[in-house]
């Protein structure tokens, strides 16, 4: 058996950056007196042309596939459970190594295939209007973990590769920029996913720490702002992380952003759908230039929250444009599955304890 190389210590040659990967697997193909030249044909299997285990890759021989499988295992994320929508959103709860559960939406629009995918296993905000929140967090995902729920869609069928990817499932993205960072390289990379940056969008309810690292990058990922509220009195009564981090310090560090910025706004009836909010989010707006996403909220995300109706979110859209301000309406997809962020965890997880307590509830006299 081939000892793991050095450097890989708890952790998966899949959790590497292309240039890091590319650079062990040369160092591993020397030390084994191989052609230079199959560093390269390892390389591509990691994301560029995937495989599920080295076994897939005919194009290698049969004892450096063995050797490949001891010194670098392919791990997996395991599809749980996949539900269809009528409208053709997919939802996929994978189950991780150690049991945690994370979610992704596969979301099919004409040539357009956007996959939301997981930054964490659960999450610490508690916003009021997500399922995530309510399961608390349980802990950050590695580089592979995020980068490979998009692997896992590319491996079941190639022709559902995502041609967008949005952070907006569960967890905030900005609270692992460790693991955040890398796996954006990894989507992107022309020898990892290959991705377009202007494809990629990072959503932060404005985590300042991890704003200004991913400002600093030079490459054209789009930036999501889950505003939601239009004051900071109004944001702290339905997110908490308005205490450390406040509107106006998030609009601030908003503006070093090189990109074009786009305004996350879940419409809550009563809460933050009326004529003054529209206005003084006009304002934020034009401040940035930002384009607004107005989102009807998913009533699995929140049952206790009322949804503003749809006359009331188009004419917020209205007021909103005849102020300059580029807003879409973006319809609610998934209704007929648990496509709301994090919803599919809670009711499976949910469902497993009814059955457990089933099987062993006593049997009566």
């Amino acid at each position: 058996m081939i000892a793991p190389p050095p450097g890989l210590t708890g952790t998966t040659i899949l959790d590497l950056p292309p240039d890091e990967a590319s650079a062990t697997l040369a160092e591993w193909v020397q030390a084994q007196g191989l052609p230079s030249y199959r560093a390269g044909q390892i390389h591509r299997r990691l994301w560029a042309a995937p495989i599920a285990t080295w076994d897939d890759a005919t194009d290698l021989p049969l004892a450096l596939r063995s050797a490949l499988a001891d010194a670098f295992p392919l791990p997996r994320l395991a599809a749980d459970t996949v539900q269809q929508s009528s409208d053709g959103t997919r939802k996929y709860l994978w189950r991780l190594a150690d049991g945690e559960a994370i979610e992704s939406v596969l979301i099919p629009s004409g040539s357009r295939r956007t996959l939301c995918i997981s930054s964490q296993a659960g999450c610490a905000l508690r916003c009021a209007f997500c399922a995530t929140g309510r399961m608390g967090y349980r802990r950050n995902l590695s580089p592979f973990e995020i980068a490979g729920q998009v692997r896992e869609i590319v491996l079941e069928n190639p022709e559902d590769r995502p041609t967008n990817i949005v952070f907006m499932g569960m967890g905030e993205p900005l609270l692992n920029w460790e693991a955040v960072s890398p796996a954006l390289t990894i989507l992107n990379s022309p020898d990892g996913l290959g991705i377009g940056a202007r494809h990629i969008t990072v959503s932060t309810v404005g985590i300042l720490p991890g704003m200004a690292g991913f400002a600093k990058r030079p490459e054209q990922f789009r930036l999501a702002i889950s505003l939601h509220a239009t004051t900071s009195a109004q944001r702290l009564g339905i997110m908490p992380i308005e205490k450390k981090y406040n509107l106006e310090a998030v609009l601030k560090a908003a503006e070093a952003f090189r990109r074009r910025v786009t305004f996350e706004y879940v419409m809550i009836g009563g809460v933050n759908d009326s004529d003054a909010d529209a206005d003084r989010l006009a304002g934020h707006a034009r401040r940035l230039g930002a384009l607004v996403n107005i989102l009807p909220l998913h009533p699995g995300g929140a049952p206790e929250l009322t949804p503003t109706g749809a006359p009331r979110i188009r004419a917020f859209a209205e007021r909103l444009r005849n102020q300059g301000v580029e807003a879409t309406v973006r319809r609610s997809r998934g209704l007929d599955i648990d496509a709301a962020c994090g919803q599919l965890r809670v009711e499976v997880e949910r469902r497993r304890v009814r059955e457990h307590e089933g099987a062993t509830e006593p049997l009566s006299p």
